[in-house]
């Protein structure tokens, strides 16, 4: 399954009420190790299909949730269930550390 695009209108609904575990990464076009890790995470979408949405928000397109959240630098990645940060991770990482990241979080 495809990475979800997210927006500030639709988080409260995709993330916070989602009754599977989401991880949101906030990233910008203009980021490189941005652009890095999203190839990952499109594979890690399909990997883990079952057991978590991944969805991505446009830090640029979309500032108040962010801002709300106090997001400092992206790449950034909060991991949400039962509408609660359950973990976060800061910077880009291999695929494969960012896939155990996720599954010992899960």
């Amino acid at each position: 399954m495809p990475t979800k695009a997210l927006t500030d209108a639709s988080f409260e609904a995709d993330v916070l009420k989602s009754d599977k575990p989401v991880l949101v990464d906030f990233w910008a076009d203009w980021c490189g190790p941005c652009k890095m890790i999203g190839p990952s995470l499109e594979e890690i979408s399909d990997e883990l299909a079952d057991k978590v949405t991944i969805a991505k928000m446009d830090i640029v397109d979309n500032t108040e949730t962010p801002s709300r959240l106090g997001v400092r630098s992206i790449p950034y990645l909060a991991l949400y269930k039962n509408g609660e940060l359950a973990a976060e991770l800061s910077g880009a990482r291999p695929k494969s550390q960012l896939k155990q990241w996720l599954e010992s979080h899960l």
